[in-house]
């Protein structure tokens, strides 16, 4: 039977989603605790790859376990058509580490598929332009002077059915690096700690991205937020973002941003998942 876990994770502590030879992700240590506890092989499916260091909240996996006739555990109990999924939600979130939590494991559909069947996914990606250290470690600190006008101006330039290989990470190995940008803007916004607590900061200190698309190059929102910064801080126009994905070219495109500051922060599915 297949089941269906939502989950969310600290990336920091690992290298991607992405089982890799020599290195921790997310999707092998998930795919350990599992095999311990159902005490067979279990191979996990995941919504898609995030990069290293790069968190996600609300993340969607899958996997199958064997029909009710097979092998329990004796430390496990089965009701008469299913595994106990919520005692085993329990378990998993002991023996797991504390930079990933499980929120929910239900029954899926047999041909449900936690990559192929996700219709949309979105990303948020965080800055802060004022020093500030309850910030470190989950948004980029960049103290340069930002036309978040432009910025915006420039990120309606994402939407639609576009080509994003002048986004994408030199070597990838996907297939067309076509996507449908349905969402692209730079928010303003207060952290909780300057909302409740009076911490000292000016209208425009902290911000965020959000990006909405059926789907995601590798590296893609990390390219394209560094793209945008360099218009925000009045290196470039706003049409530049035009002639870069014409370009098609990696290099003529900003540098990429480090991974610490972005979230997967949303997977959709429709509606019978």
């Amino acid at each position: 039977m297949r089941y269906k876990i939502t989950l969310s994770y600290n990336g920091s502590d690992f290298c991607g989603w992405q089982s890799q030879r020599g290195a921790p992700t997310v999707q092998e240590t998930l795919e350990k605790a599992l095999s311990l506890l159902l005490g067979a092989e279990i191979a996990v499916i995941g919504a898609g790859r995030t990069d290293s260091k790069v968190n996600a909240v609300g993340y969607v996996a899958s996997f199958d376990f064997p029909a009710p006739s097979g092998p329990v555990p004796p430390t496990l109990e089965r009701s008469e058509t299913d595994i106990e999924t919520r005692q085993i939600r329990y378990k998993l979130n002991a023996i797991l580490p504390r930079s990933i939590v499980v929120h929910s494991i239900v029954p899926a559909a047999p041909d449900f598929h936690a990559r192929f069947d996700a219709r949309a996914r979105e990303y948020t990606y965080f800055l802060h332009r004022r020093k500030d250290p309850f910030m470190e470690g989950r948004s980029l600190f960049y103290s340069f002077p930002l036309d978040v006008s432009a910025m915006n101006e420039a990120a309606a330039g994402l939407l639609g059915t576009r080509d994003f290989a002048a986004f994408q990470k030199i070597g990838g190995d996907n297939k067309t690096s076509v996507c449908t940008v349905t969402e692209a803007k730079w928010i303003i916004y207060k952290p909780d700690h300057v909302r409740l607590m009076g911490y000292k900061a000016a209208e425009g200190d902290y911000m965020y991205f959000r990006i909405r698309a059926d789907r995601f190059l590798r590296n893609m929102v990390r390219a394209a937020v560094g793209t945008l910064l360099e218009i925000g801080r009045g290196k470039r126009e706003p049409r530049w973002i035009e002639e870069v994905l014409a370009s098609g070219s990696r290099s003529s495109a900003g540098e990429s941003v480090p991974g610490y500051p972005l979230f997967l922060s949303k997977v959709e599915y429709g509606d019978s998942e």
